[in-house]
């Protein structure tokens, strides 16, 4: 499939063949869920933790006699029940990390580049560079794309001016071509690829 390619001002730079395989592939709902998921239970630190009954400092003596005083029957403070006792089956300290194979995470890349192309939302632009730092500058570009939520993948290193640029802008993320994945695609509503991260993206997906 056919796509035009644009500079980061809006004007035209030509056109550019994308490989069917990564970009043309079947939208599969299924398998975008299975890796948000797994993307996001790796981000969970796991260090949530309360007092079980035995890590609880209180007295082991028993309250009261087992018999004849017409109340429940109980042994020390410690117990679920009473007021300063132990967490009944609490949180624990664990990893919250799920295995996914890596088939089905490139699957799901493929499957998310698709989808953006499908939709019409996936800019193709000639380089993501800036000759300073200016965040106005770069709104004005944005606006002449007719993008507000984008994530900008660059080339293998963003450039310095751009990032700068980029970042008090809400809702505009930049990765490097390295560290695209399915979460942050998903999150915004444009996609915008360099032509570098094209190459890079079809190599590391075909």
């Amino acid at each position: 499939m056919k796509i035009a390619v644009k500079t980061i001002e809006g004007e035209s730079a030509g056109e550019l063949e994308l490989a069917d395989a990564v970009f043309g592939a079947p939208v599969r709902k299924d398998i975008l869920q299975r890796c948000v998921v797994w993307q996001l239970s790796h981000r969970q630190q796991g260090t949530h933790k309360t007092k079980g009954r035995s890590e609880v400092t209180a007295t082991a003596k028993k309250m009261y006699a087992q018999k004849g005083t017409g109340q429940a029957r109980h042994g020390n403070k410690a117990a679920p029940q009473f007021r300063g006792g132990g967490k009944a089956f609490g949180p624990v300290v664990r990893s919250h990390a799920q295995d996914l194979p890596k088939k089905v995470r490139k699957l799901a890349l493929r499957t998310a580049l698709s989808a953006k192309a499908a939709e019409g939302k996936l800019i193709v632009v000639e380089a993501a560079a800036l000759k300073e730092p200016k965040t106005a500058q770069l709104k004005g570009h944005f606006g002449k794309l007719g993008v507000s939520s984008v994530l900008v993948i660059a080339g293998a290193e963003v450039d310095t001016n751009f990032a700068r640029a980029a970042a008090n802008i809400a809702h505009v993320d930049v990765l490097p071509q390295q560290g695209a994945n399915v979460y942050d695609i998903l999150r915004r509503d444009t996609l915008v690829l360099t032509k570098d991260a094209v190459k890079h993206l079809e190599e590391r997906l075909q």
